[in-house]
This record gives C-alpha cells, sequence and structure tokens, in this order.
C-alpha cells in the first residue's frame, strides 16, 4: 500500500492472512451459526483475559444491551454515560428502556472521571457506562464502592480497548461488566463481532440464553435433540462459527498488533511536538492499546476540509450525543464536552501505515494549520 492509499483512510481493517483460509474452513463445516468454532474462540479469549467466562456477541452494542439487562436497567431508569462515544452507547440505553443521563468528561482524554461521574449521578441513576475512548482504561476505583452502596452497576463500553491495561490489570478483568468491540477497524476484528465479559457464572449462562432467543442449550445439545427450551426473552445476537475463525486468527497474531499500534502512536507523537497549534489526545499509551489518534485544534473544521481536499482521511470521533436530534430529551449542558467538539480530529491510525505515513500526515497537518490561522488574520 502506497503512502497515498494508506493516509487517505482514517482507519482500515488489518488481516494477517490466514483469516481467508480460516474462514474457507469455517465455510467448509457447514454449520455457519454458533458453534464449536465460536465456543473455541470464547475459550482462547478468556485465556487471554486470564477469566473464567467470555460470552461472544455480534457486536459491541449487543454486548452494551445484554450487560445493562443482566444489571437489571430497565424503563424508568438512568444510565450515566458520556456524551463523547459513538451514538451506539446511547442507542443500547434506549434498547433497554432506560434513559441516558450524559456526564461531562475531562479535556485531556476525553473520557469521564470520578467527579464528572458522580456529579451526574440522581436518585434514577441505575448503571453507570464509561467509555474507554481511544483505548485508554477510565479509573472509577474511588467511586466503586459508594455506586455498589447505592446498586448501581458499572458496564465499561470498552470497544476501542481491547489489550489495554489499567494499572497491570488487562480491561475486563477487574469485575465489572465490560464490553469489547470485534469490528472492522478494532484492535481485533471479526470482521464483525464483540463479547462481554461477565461477571458470574449465573450472569454467563444469562448471557448466553438471552443472545440466542432465550434458548439454554448450546446448539450442539439442541441439534441432538427432539425437544428444547426457551426460558424467557431473546435476541440472535450470538457470533457466527465464521466471524469466530477469523477472531481466533487475529487472536494469534494480537502481540503483533498491539505492538504496531503503540509505535504508530508515539511515532505521531514525536512529530506533533513540533506543532504547537497541536494538542494529542493522551491514551496513556504504555498501558493502552491505541485504537485511534486524536488531535485538538483551533480552526478544526477549515482543518479538516484542507486535509480532505489534500486525501488525508481525517474525521471527527465523535460529534457529542447530547446534541443529536435523536437524544435532544435529554441534553444538559456539558461544558468540557461541548468545547473540545469543536476542536477534535483523528488522523489516520490504522496498523497497514508505517512511520513514512505519519510524517506525511503530520507535515500536511502543519501546513493546514498555518493556512487556517493566515486566513483567519
Amino acid at each position: 500500500m502506497t503512502t497515498s492509499e494508506s493516509v487517505s483512510r482514517n482507519a482500515a481493517p488489518f488481516l494477517h492472512g490466514p483469516e481467508f483460509a480460516a474462514m474457507a474452513e469455517a465455510l467448509r463445516a457447514g454449520q455457519y451459526g454458533h458453534n464449536t468454532a465460536t465456543e473455541a474462540f470464547e475459550a482462547e479469549l478468556a485465556e487471554f483475559l486470564g477469566v473464567p467466562e467470555v460470552v461472544s456477541v455480534n457486536s459491541c452494542t449487543a454486548a452494551l444491551h445484554l450487560s445493562l439487562l443482566l444489571a437489571g436497567v430497565g424503563p424508568g431508569d438512568e444510565v450515566v454515560v458520556p456524551s463523547q462515544t459513538f451514538c451506539a452507547t446511547i442507542q443500547a440505553i434506549l434498547m433497554a428502556g432506560a434513559q441516558p443521563r450524559f456526564a461531562d468528561i475531562d479535556a485531556g482524554t476525553l473520557c469521564v472521571d470520578t467527579t464528572t461521574v458522580r456529579a451526574a449521578l440522581t436518585p434514577r441513576t441505575r448503571a453507570v457506562v464509561p467509555v474507554l475512548y481511544g483505548g485508554r482504561a477510565v479509573d472509577l476505583h474511588e467511586i466503586r464502592d459508594e455506586l455498589n452502596d447505592l446498586g448501581i452497576t458499572m458496564i465499561e463500553d470498552a470497544a476501542h480497548a481491547f489489550g489495554s491495561r489499567l494499572g497491570s490489570d488487562l480491561v475486563g478483568t477487574d469485575g465489572a461488566l465490560t464490553c469489547f468491540s470485534f469490528g472492522p477497524i478494532k484492535n481485533l476484528t471479526c470482521i464483525e463481532g464483540g463479547a462481554l465479559i461477565p461477571r458470574d457464572p449465573d450472569e454467563a449462562e444469562r448471557a448466553r440464553a438471552l443472545r440466542l432467543m432465550g434458548v439454554t442449550q448450546p446448539q450442539a445439545a439442541r441439534i441432538r435433540t427432539t425437544d428444547y427450551q426457551v426460558h424467557g426473552p431473546g435476541w440472535r445476537y450470538h457470533l457466527s462459527a465464521v466471524h469466530a475463525a477469523v477472531g481466533r486468527v487475529q487472536l494469534a497474531h494480537f502481540p503483533a498488533i498491539e505492538k504496531k499500534r503503540k509505535a504508530l502512536w508515539r511515532a505521531y507523537a514525536r512529530e506533533l511536538t513540533a506543532l504547537d497549534k497541536v494538542g494529542l489526545v493522551d491514551v496513556d499509551v504504555d498501558r493502552s492499546v491505541p485504537f485511534n489518534c486524536v488531535v485538538r485544534i483551533p480552526h478544526r473544521d477549515q482543518v479538516f476540509a484542507t486535509m480532505r481536499d489534500l486525501n488525508i482521511g481525517v474525521g471527527v470521533h465523535y460529534p457529542p450525543n447530547h446534541t443529536q436530534p435523536a437524544f435532544s430529551a435529554w441534553y444538559r449542558p456539558l461544558p468540557l464536552t461541548e468545547a473540545t467538539a469543536t476542536e477534535i480530529m483523528s488522523l489516520p491510525f490504522h496498523p497497514a501505515m508505517t512511520e513514512h505515513d505519519v510524517d506525511h500526515v503530520a507535515s500536511v497537518l502543519e501546513q493546514a494549520v498555518r493556512v487556517a490561522e493566515s486566513e483567519k488574520l
């Protein structure tokens, strides 16, 4: 891939090669839904994370929805959540019948912290959903006991953060309900997919029934019986064997992706230090597997347009949800979210890029910022 091709996209899927053979093998097996390949992937994820149970699903949105249901969230409840996230986080809350209670963020990390979460709590709060923006773990241990005493469940939206750590602990291992995404451009991809980390075996069993129409028996057992039981509500949220086959290959190669993403982010950090008008959003790269590289810049919209014109695939992640028409009923002022929303821009960031690509993007960014500054004089 040439420099022009690499930087013209903000993000891109990355396959190692063996995924094609793994998918073909899964197709030849003839069982395309949830099957033993899915269960093998779950077992390998559990071993990688060092947790007893992993429940795979077809998206992080599904994982969030199921986690909210497992936490008992429903109509009349509020869920504290940052506005600075992809809209799927908010849609999952609405799918559970609850309402979002938007929390402000730390301007340096674009994540919630203990102060902003505590300020958003109300008597109706039933869950808190920190979003691990950019791959950075969110440390809410200071208020975990307080939340537990209030009957409030913490559910991590770790769509960006597979492989990241809080201190020495991998995200997903500290006892919170944790939701991962294995979508096309995530740190680990199944093409489409996700997983939730339950807190105990009972929760795992309930999640497995919910993800497949309320049916409790595994597929291998169900297809060998004349009778099976449906014990409650459920959705078609399972992860297919074909997607699991891709995920197993990706997981085996994950150390290489972790190394590449960290190196790419550090290369950007080095190049951007020379640009005094550009601020890099911190992801705590020593402990994180970065999902993206986001900067804060003046005159963002003009810089964005200039870079797009020069074939640099910049993006904005994300327009804040509390100002979206779909969620206007739950608007509340969020000063830091609103201030940073006009400044943030995502630079091209994916494993196919090289440090030469980073140099090129930084050079174009410097040019674009200089043009925007001169036109404002």
